[in-house]
Order: structure tokens, then C-alpha cells, then sequence
């Protein structure tokens, strides 16, 4: 099929293949472009692809690669669009870094046609199944998509292949103030933490709580109890704070709640003699009672 049957008609004709295979097929020839052969494009021409979700690059692998373009040259063409003033760069940043860093005056690369929805969606999803992106840089994709196409999150899942779950708490992450985004980015605090955190609500709070779990080294389950004697100190402040039994502690509340996240795909709390289910919006409230069987065909309330 030729690129303009197959790319031409938006990204829907690719969504659950292997974008990062498509994008390999065009460079090592095997898809057609309307390009006859591979041209090279002098790197200062080349604007960084504005929609790259990855904004860290490991500098050691890239002055690795430097060296042995340095010696043996670009192998692999990177992928460019035409612009009003030089080129646009689709895929291939890190060759294109490594390049400028090894002096290189010009670049292989073939030409093909993308518009902008195209180069944001072939860049989350070729970083998402390539893996390179942290969970802050993947989160701030997914919100990318949201906020520009208008996608709901159950489309976004389908589109990136993820589930739903997996999604909508990284979203959640988004909430977090910028500086302990940079934790969960450095590792010096996990997702099981951050999800805690998320509890205390207030930005002054959760950077308190969060450098304080990182100077002492808090597991989650600490985490989790110091965000809840928090939030009553703050509700409450004259009386005294009362730790009650943490009903996750018991392995078979574990299970319960991995089983409840799994069946209606969405963040679920379990606290001392409650459940609580977590929905983004109306349609999201409809789903969650479908699966319930509470909603009748045609959307009345049985």
C-alpha cells in the first residue's frame, strides 16, 4: 500500500499496529513515500518535531552515538515534512542530536507528508511502544491529545493501547505541583506515592509531605497514613488525630481492591466500612452503572 492510501486517510488506518514497525518500514524502504530515493537535508534546516513528547535525552548514549556517527555516519534516515522554512522533524531526534554533536553538516532523510495531528499522535505513540518516555512525559502527552483533539480519555486509551485505568492516573499525576512531578521523573518518589499524595489536595501540603517522604525514606502505606492524618488535622485542628486500622493492610482487602480497579477500569478507595468509586464525568457515571446493570437499554435509571 503507498503512503498516500495508507497515510493520506489520518491515523485511524494504523491505530492498534505497530507504529514504531511503520515508521522503520518507511526508512528501510519498504513503504513508498513519493520519494524516489533518500535525500540529505543540512541539519540546521531541521526544526525539532514541536509535538516530542520525551524531553529528556540521556547525554552519555547521545555522545555514544555522536562518536559513531562520527566514524560510520547515519545508517537510518530520519523522517521530515516539508515546512514553510526547511524541514520538520517526525522521527529520529536523537540521530538528529547525536549529529549536530558529531559536526555532521547534513543528514539522510526522506520526505513524507503528515499533518499536525499526525506528528502528535506518531510521536506518543512511537515513544510509548518504544518506551522511552517517563510517566510525567507520557501524562503530559495524554493531556496534549485531550486538550487539542478533544479526545476523551477512553479514546485516547484506545488509541495508545493502554487501558483506561492506566490513562486516567496518569492524568491524575498532572495535578501534582511541577516540583514533585520532578520527584516521580528522578524516581526519589513512586507512583504508589504520588497516588497517596494526591489526597492532601492543597499544593503547600503535598510538597511538604512529599520532601519529608523522601528525607525519611516513607514506604507508601506510611504515605498513605500521613496524608490521612493530615487531611483530619487540617479538617479538625483541635482534636486529637486517631489513627484507625488501614483496612489495605489486610491481604484480602488487597485483592478485593485489585479486582474492583479491574472490573470498572477506574481508580477505587477502600476506607473502614466504605467503597469508594472514582468516575471523571456523566458518561464516565453511565459507564460505571452499566456495568452494574443499573442502566436499562435506552439510558433510564431501572
Amino acid at each position: 500500500m503507498s503512503s498516500s492510501s495508507r497515510l493520506g486517510k489520518g491515523l485511524s488506518t494504523i491505530f492498534g499496529t505497530d507504529v514504531s514497525q511503520m515508521l522503520d518500514d518507511i526508512q528501510n524502504g519498504q513503504i513508498e513515500t513519493g520519494v524516489s530515493e533518500q535525500i540529505r537535508i543540512p541539519v540546521a534546516d531541521i526544526r525539532p518535531n514541536p509535538y516530542q513528547p520525551r524531553k529528556i535525552f540521556d547525554e552519555g548514549a547521545l555522545e555514544d552515538l555522536a562518536s559513531s556517527i562520527k566514524t560510520h555516519g547515519v545508517f537510518t534516515p530520519i523522517l521530515v515534512r516539508k515546512s514553510v522554512r526547511g524541514y520538520d522533524l517526525i522521527a529520529g531526534e536523537r540521530r538528529l542530536r547525536a549529529s549536530k554533536l558529531a559536526g555532521q553538516i547534513n543528514i539522510p532523510a526522506i520526505v513524507v507528508d503528515f499533518d499536525d495531528q499526525q506528528m502528535m499522535e506518531i510521536s506518543l505513540l512511537e515513544n510509548i511502544q518504544r518506551e522511552n518516555l517517563n510517566v510525567i512525559e507520557e501524562a503530559r502527552a495524554y493531556d496534549q491529545l485531550i486538550k487539542t483533539y478533544h479526545y476523551t480519555q477512553e479514546q485516547v486509551s484506545s488509541r495508545v493501547g493502554k487501558s483506561r485505568e492506566h490513562v486516567t492516573n496518569l492524568l491524575r499525576l498532572l495535578r501534582l505541583p511541577e516540583d514533585v512531578q520532578q520527584y516521580v521523573v528522578e524516581k526519589k518518589l513512586s507512583m504508589g506515592h504520588v497516588r497517596a499524595l494526591l489526597g492532601a489536595g492543597e499544593p503547600a501540603l503535598m510538597r511538604k509531605l512529599a520532601t519529608q517522604a523522601i528525607e525519611e525514606g516513607w514506604s507508601v502505606r506510611k504515605m498513605e497514613q500521613a496524608v490521612r492524618e493530615a487531611v483530619q488535622k487540617k479538617k479538625h485542628p483541635l482534636t486529637p488525630v486517631i489513627t484507625q486500622p488501614d483496612p489495605m493492610d489486610n491481604i484480602y482487602v488487597q485483592e478485593a481492591h485489585r479486582q474492583l480497579e479491574d472490573f470498572f477500569q477506574t481508580p477505587v478507595k477502600i476506607k473502614p466500612n466504605s467503597i469508594q468509586i472514582h468516575f471523571e464525568d456523566e458518561n464516565d457515571l453511565t459507564r460505571i452503572l452499566e456495568k452494574l446493570s443499573l442502566i436499562e437499554d435506552g439510558g433510564e435509571v431501572e
